[in-house]
C-alpha cells in the first residue's frame, strides 16, 4: 500500500484534505437547484462508499509496504472495526446537520461555524489521544482559528439585520444546526485514529487497521447509519415539506452523479487525512484538514456571492477571518516540524 514517509508530503496530503472537505459543499449547492439536500445526501454517502472501495483496491493494495487492503481487513480486530463504525455513525449525524445548515444559511456561514468549531474541539480531543507536535504552537494556531470563527459569526449576524423575520429565523436555525454539527463532528476522528497503528503503518500491530481499511469501514458505518438518520430527516425535515423515497428514484442520472461526486470528493480528502496521520499525527492531520472552512468561505463569498450587498464593515470582518485562518493554519503546520 502507499505510505507517506515524510512530513512535507504529509502536509501536502493534508492540504488536499482541506481542499476536498471545503469544496464538496459545492455539489450540494449545484444539486439544490432542483434537489432537496435530504435526497442529495443519499447520493453523497453512496459516492463515499464507492470511492472508498476504489482507493482501497488501488493505493491500498499496490506496493511493497504495509499490509494490502484485503489482508488488513481480514485480520482486523472486532473492537477496532466497531470503533471505526462508531466514528462513521457520529460523523454521519453531524454531517447531515451540517448539510441542513448549508441549505439554510449557506456555505460561508455553515462551514466556518460548524467545521471551525469541530476543528477547535477536535484538535484538543485528538491531541490528548495521540500527542504529536509542539502543543504551544499548535494550540496558538487553533486559538487564531477560533477568532476567525467569531469574526465570521459576527459578520453573519450583521447580514441578518434589516431582513424580515422569516429570513432571520431561518438563518438562526442554520447557525444552531451548524453549532450542533460542529460539536458532534469533533469526536468522530478520534474513534477512527485509535483503531489505526499511527506509529507504524509499514508494519502495523496485529488487529490494528491501516488507513485504507479504516476509510472503507468508516464509509460502511456512514452508509448503514444513513438509513436511520436520513430517513428521520426526510420524514421530519428542518425546513420544507416531507420528502419521499419515490422522489429520489425519480431524479435524473446527472443529479445523482453530482451527489456521488460530492461524496467521492469528501472521501478522497478523508483518506488522505488518514494516510497523512501516520507522519503528522492525528491532531495535526485533523486540524489542517479542518481548515476547510477557509476554502468553503472563499467559495461562499466569491463564487456563490452569499454576502452580496454587505457593507464595508462586514467585508472587513471577513478579511480578518481569512487572515486569522491563514495564520492559524501556518502555526499548525509549524507545530509538526518541531
Amino acid at each position: 500500500m502507499f505510505i507517506v514517509n515524510s512530513y512535507p508530503l504529509a502536509v501536502i496530503f493534508c492540504f488536499i484534505t482541506m481542499m476536498c472537505w471545503g469544496s464538496w459543499g459545492n455539489t450540494q449547492k449545484l444539486a439544490a437547484k432542483s434537489w432537496r439536500y435530504e435526497l442529495f445526501y443519499w447520493d453523497y454517502v453512496i459516492g463515499m462508499l464507492l470511492f472508498s472501495l476504489l482507493i482501497s483496491f488501488t493505493m491500498g493494495s499496490f506496493g511493497s509496504q504495509g499490509r494490502p487492503f484485503i489482508e488488513d481487513l481480514a485480520q482486523a480486530d472486532a473492537a477496532k472495526i466497531w470503533s471505526v463504525i462508531l466514528g462513521g455513525i457520529i460523523f454521519n449525524a453531524s454531517n447531515i446537520l451540517l448539510s441542513a445548515s448549508t441549505s439554510i444559511a449557506g456555505m460561508s456561514v455553515a462551514f466556518p461555524l460548524g467545521v471551525g468549531l469541530s476543528l477547535v474541539l477536535g484538535v484538543i480531543i485528538n491531541w490528548l489521544g495521540s500527542p504529536k507536535g509542539d502543543p504551544v504552537i499548535l494550540f496558538t494556531g487553533v486559538a487564531l482559528i477560533a477568532i476567525a470563527i467569531i469574526c465570521n459569526g459576527i459578520a453573519s449576524g450583521k447580514m441578518q439585520k434589516g431582513k424580515d423575520t422569516a429570513d432571520s429565523g431561518r438563518n438562526r436555525k442554520g447557525i444552531i444546526l451548524a453549532v450542533i454539527a460542529g460539536v458532534l463532528m469533533s469526536f468522530f476522528y478520534r474513534f477512527v485514529a485509535k483503531a489505526m497503528d499511527l506509529d507504524n503503518f509499514e508494519n502495523p500491530a496485529p488487529g490494528m487497521l491501516t488507513p485504507y481499511s479504516a476509510i472503507f469501514i468508516f464509509s460502511v458505518g456512514v452508509f448503514l447509519s444513513n438509513f436511520i438518520f436520513n430517513t428521520l430527516v426526510m420524514r421530519h425535515p428542518f425546513i420544507g415539506e416531507r420528502v419521499y423515497y419515490k422522489e429520489y428514484f425519480a431524479g435524473s442520472f446527472k443529479t445523482h452523479l453530482v451527489g456521488m461526486l460530492g461524496g467521492a470528493i469528501w472521501c478522497l480528502g478523508t483518506a488522505f487525512s488518514y494516510i497523512a496521520s501516520g507522519k503528522a499525527g492525528a491532531a495535526i492531520s485533523y486540524a489542517l484538514g479542518q481548515g476547510a472552512p477557509l476554502i468553503a468561505a472563499i467559495w461562499g463569498v466569491f463564487i456563490w456571492k452569499e454576502f452580496k450587498g454587505a457593507g464595508k464593515g462586514i467585508y472587513g470582518l471577513l478579511s480578518v477571518m481569512f487572515l486569522f485562518f491563514i495564520a492559524g493554519l501556518a502555526l499548525i503546520i509549524l507545530s509538526g516540524g518541531n
